[in-house]
């Protein structure tokens, strides 16, 4: 585009009257409408940064508040235990829910530590916790299943190969947050928010409580949630009264109890799984 002050006026005969050249934008006007859209432009973008950075900080302010709840406070229900009622509903099924809370004092201590055994044999480290003595007898324990799986003739991998079901990968703290509060999609935001929360967890909750809530809201079945109600449903007793075997029954079908752990349809593999968290249970401290 040409410019006022660049325009060249020619010469004209001196008969030639009132010559006057056609009108031009000025450089400096179209300069300035460019930068004040720019700077528009900025400003929207900080503003949409912005929104969504006090959204996030709100949110997480809102979930830590929930959290720090949970010192007195028992959830009524979990994002897991809703997600298995909305899958119920939506194939015509009435949901089922069998869930009894109990005090971490009315579970066997024989569940407390077949559960850490299986699932999370870091959780006490700081507490005085023997962690090679049971990492050997993991690793041996894991030797000799396999051993036994190929002498009956089983092929293939005894225990599944997703490492979410080799042991705990990941922590007691994780499982809780993710079944209190997310969804089972696997997502960036939904790891990242996994994180945030186990954050809060440990921060605010004590390893004790963390243990009892999660003994109290885990999956045990089809509609089986929590220590007391998977007690009554296999073995017809309180979860006070299971013995050392029983509780490694109990955490040996944590990882998958409704498919790849279902003791009904992988008898076998359940119960190798149950004599290795029987070899870890003696090194292992409850809180």
């Amino acid at each position: 585009m040409v410019c006022a002050n660049t325009w060249i006026r020619g010469n004209v005969p001196d008969n030639f009257i009132a010559y006057k050249p056609p009108s031009f934008p000025q450089c400096s006007s179209l300069e300035g409408r460019s930068s004040r859209a720019m700077r528009r432009i900025i400003k929207g973008l900080i503003l949409v940064f912005l929104g969504v950075f006090v959204g996030v900080v709100a949110y997480e302010a809102i979930m830590f508040i929930r959290i720090g709840r949970l010192r007195t406070e028992n959830p009524s229900t979990s994002s897991m235990i809703e997600a298995r009622a909305s899958e119920a509903q939506s194939q015509g099924q009435q949901p089922k829910r069998e869930q009894q809370w109990v005090n971490i004092d009315r579970i066997s201590p024989n569940l407390q530590r077949a559960v850490l055994a299986g699932e999370d044999t870091n959780f006490l480290t700081h507490h005085g916790f023997d962690y090679e003595a049971l990492q050997k007898a993991w690793d041996d324990a894991l030797r000799d299943a396999a051993r036994e799986a190929k002498k009956e003739g089983e092929n293939e991998d005894w225990l599944p190969t997703l490492p979410d079901f080799k042991r705990g990968a990941s922590t007691i703290s994780q499982q809780l947050a993710k079944n209190l509060y997310l969804s089972s999609r696997r997502s960036f935001f939904r790891k990242g928010q996994e994180a945030i929360l186990t954050i809060f967890l440990e921060r605010t909750l004590t390893k004790r409580r963390i243990l009892e809530l999660y003994l109290n809201v885990i999956e045990w079945g089809d509609g089986i949630y929590g220590a007391e109600a998977a007690a009554q449903h296999y073995f017809h007793k309180p979860a006070s009264a299971l013995s050392a075997n029983e509780a490694a029954f109990l955490s040996a079908i944590i990882p998958n109890p409704r498919t790849l752990f279902n003791p009904q349809l992988h008898p076998r593999r359940v119960s190798r799984r149950q004599r290795i968290i029987l070899r870890g249970m003696p090194y292992v401290r409850t809180p």
